[in-house]
Order: structure tokens, then C-alpha cells, then sequence
């Protein structure tokens, strides 16, 4: 997945004097708060870090009320999703509307109708809904898959993504990473053009140059019934 880096930062950390005698746990407190929140120095989320002291004295800075600088490095891991980069999260929530996942456990995101290519159609199963690709049937997204989705945009204050599954090589995680072949080639793309008129060809039914929808059985039936209750 894309938008996780490692970045090494030279920081320095002020504290009371009040906390000169256990300044580690100090350090650590101050770091803990920088988790899971979108950080304008280092352009996004901080997941994880790792400390290195520089010194093993620290300055006092002059004033009111001195406080004490350390020097420390530190190694943290940075989520930072831009737009146009591949993310992975699980879906929560599923309707006709949008689908919903959850990224690394703390952000939510969010595909809406407007951003599922016409591939995937909106079907319900045993009362739960799912998206079920027209060309492959096995690529099937419900709640609890592995959502792979293009980012379109973060919201940076509520740590919320809203994403698209327009390309062709997002969808289930499950399907892409057995099935998946870039259709970037000449081979490939004709390979998808021929199912998709094949699907097309299943789902409608020319009479007369007249282009009509195919229907199913149990359709015909109920307009044979009608058209003899018209006749009596």
C-alpha cells in the first residue's frame, strides 16, 4: 500500500524543570501525543516513532519560567495518502450509494456511486448487499473484504478519505492479487473488449433492428398472463 514512509527527524523537546527527574517518560509523553494526528511538520500521520537522545545533558533556556531543551532523533512512521495513490482498508459498511472502509484502524473512507466504474453493479445477496463485477464474477466486494481504492482527496482535520474505483485495477484485494493483469496492453485490451460485448450481447436482445432488454422467464410469464387477461 501506498502513503506509508519512514522519516528521521532532529527534534527538540522542551520540559519543565519539574520533569528533570524522569525526562524519558517526559520525552515519551510528549511524543505520544503526535499519534494518530495530521501533522503540518511532518505532512501527515504519525503511526509509530523510535527515540535516540543527542545529549545526555540538556539546555536551560532562559526566561520566566526555564524550561529544559533536548535534543533527540527520531525515527517515525509517516502516513501521508495524496491523491492518485493506491490504499487498502477494510469495508465496514456497504449500500447503492457508497461503500465504506476503514484505513489502518483509525481513518475512515469513503467511495460514492459517482466514483464505482460501471463495471461493478450494486446486487443483494441472502439480504446483504454486495458489488459484483459484470465481466468477472468471482471479483465480488462485501463487508469485511480488503478494499483496494484510488485517493481523491484527505480531509486532514477529521482524518477522512474520499476515494474512487474508476481504474480498472482497483476493486477486492482478494480478486486483484490473483487475477489482475495490467490491461495497459494491446492483447489485454481486446481480450476486455471481447467480454464486455459479450456481456453487453447477454444482456439485451434484438428483434426487428429494435434494440430490447433481455428478460428473464419468470418475466415473460407475468406479460403472457397479462396479455391473455387483456384479451378475455
Amino acid at each position: 500500500m501506498e502513503g506509508l514512509s519512514k522519516s528521521v527527524a532532529d527534534l527538540i523537546v522542551y520540559e519543565h524543570p519539574s520533569q528533570s527527574k524522569d525526562v524519558d517518560k517526559a520525552i515519551l509523553r510528549e511524543l505520544s501525543s503526535l499519534l494518530f494526528k495530521y501533522s503540518q511538520a511532518f505532512d501527515g500521520v504519525v503511526l509509530a516513532y523510535s527515540v535516540e537522545p543527542q545529549d545526555k545533558c540538556a539546555r536551560i533556556l532562559s526566561g520566566v519560567h526555564p524550561y529544559l531543551g533536548v535534543r533527540l532523533q527520531a525515527n517515525m512512521l509517516i502516513f501521508s495518502p495524496k491523491p492518485n495513490m493506491l490504499l487498502e482498508g477494510k469495508v465496514v459498511k456497504l449500500t447503492r450509494e457508497s461503500i465504506h472502509c476503514i484505513v489502518l484502524g483509525f481513518s475512515s473512507a469513503i467511495v460514492t456511486d459517482e466514483n464505482i466504474r460501471n463495471e461493478l453493479k450494486y446486487k443483494s445477496k441472502h439480504g446483504e448487499g454486495v458489488y459484483v463485477s459484470r465481466y468477472h464474477k468471482r471479483h465480488v466486494i462485501k463487508v469485511g473484504a480488503v478494499l483496494r481504492f484510488v485517493v481523491k482527496s484527505l480531509d486532514e482535520e477529521i482524518l477522512h478519505i474520499s476515494g474512487s474505483l474508476i481504474p480498472a485495477n482497483t476493486g477486492s484485494v482478494h480478486w486483484l492479487d490473483k487475477y489482475y493483469v495490467d490491461a495497459g496492453t494491446d492483447s489485454n485490451k481486446k481480450a476486455r473488449r471481447q467480454i464486455e460485448e459479450e456481456v453487453e450481447m447477454q444482456e439485451q436482445v434484438i428483434v426487428g433492428g429494435e434494440t430490447l432488454p433481455l428478460v428473464n422467464d419468470h418475466e415473460v410469464k407475468r406479460s403472457k398472463k397479462r396479455r391473455r387477461a387483456e384479451d378475455q
